[in-house]
């Protein structure tokens, strides 16, 4: 599932080439992704709308428009946003794909979802995706006092916590086990439970990944690619993140996999007591 490190990524290769464009069209194969308003009139209204800036919130995608509308993107767990121009020929990503944005400039945005699971909205009023999210992990007034706040009354394993973007918005499955491995924390305890210096381990670790998740241009295990088609690096680089049965890089100890809140988990049974992260 694309978390914050690779919606981050697709913003910053979409902005130096979509911002200030206008939508001219929009096809949709799979009307069902548009949760608000109905299909057709997103059909109706998007059209002639400018793209005055791409941004994110969470793992949500954000084109702020000129009539002060917002159309939201989800990618969810298979969607990739593709850029391509209208005249390209197919390639191997053209399957799957679910809706198509056409701009005047000739480009063509590319939603493409595998287990069409993704959404896309039109919105007046970005509070309504704020009342959903908690701060974000990068923003400076995010500290380890609002993190300890935040999982203070949370009596649930902090691998869940993570994973709930009412806590933290943009961490997933894969950032969560890597932070709690950095943080050397194991994914089971309890969220309320952590003392002082644990909190402020795991503030710097959640960070820490994060934004080297976005240096690498993100993690790619199946279907996640950049708007230009690449792959993301960041799945080179992770230490326990779906690395089951392989070796931890630090203490050669087997990787395990748990289920936590139905969540396949990885962490080293060995050596999340240590430090391990730079």
């Amino acid at each position: 599932m694309p978390e914050l490190p690779e919606v981050e990524t697709i913003v910053n290769d979409l902005r130096p080439r979509v911002e200030g464009h206008r939508f001219t069209g929009v096809s949709l194969f799979w009307p069902r992704m548009v949760l608000q308003p109905s299909a057709e009139e997103l059909r109706q209204r998007l059209p002639g709308q400018v793209i005055k800036e791409v941004t994110r919130r969470g793992k949500y995608l954000i084109f702020r428009l000129d009539s002060g509308e917002s159309l939201v993107l989800h990618l969810r767990m298979t969607g990739s946003l593709l850029l391509r121009n209208k005249n390209d020929a197919p390639t191997e990503l053209s399957s799957y794909i679910t809706a198509i944005f056409s701009l005047d400039n000739g480009l063509e945005l590319l939603f493409r979802d595998r287990r069409k699971l993704g959404t896309a909205s039109l919105i007046k009023d970005e509070r309504e995706i704020e009342s959903k999210l908690g701060p974000e992990p990068l923003n400076p007034h995010f500290t380890p006092v609002i993190l300890s706040e935040r999982l203070s009354n949370r009596k649930a394993p902090i691998k869940a916590m993570l994973c709930d973007q009412k806590i933290v918005a943009g961490i997933g499955n894969m950032y969560a086990d890597e932070a709690l491995f950095c943080a050397n924390i194991h994914p089971l305890r309890i969220a309320n439970g952590l003392s002082e210096d644990e909190i402020k381990r795991l503030h710097k670790a959640i960070r820490q990944v994060l934004r080297k998740g976005i240096a690498n241009a993100g993690a790619t295990f199946s279907d996640y690619r950049r708007p230009g088609g690449e792959q993301g690096n960041q799945q080179n680089a992770f230490y326990v993140a779906h690395r089951g049965g392989q070796t931890c890089k630090v203490c050669s100890t087997p990787i395990e996999r748990i289920p936590v809140r139905n969540r396949g988990t990885y962490f080293c049974p060995r050596c999340q007591d240590s430090a391990t992260c730079s």
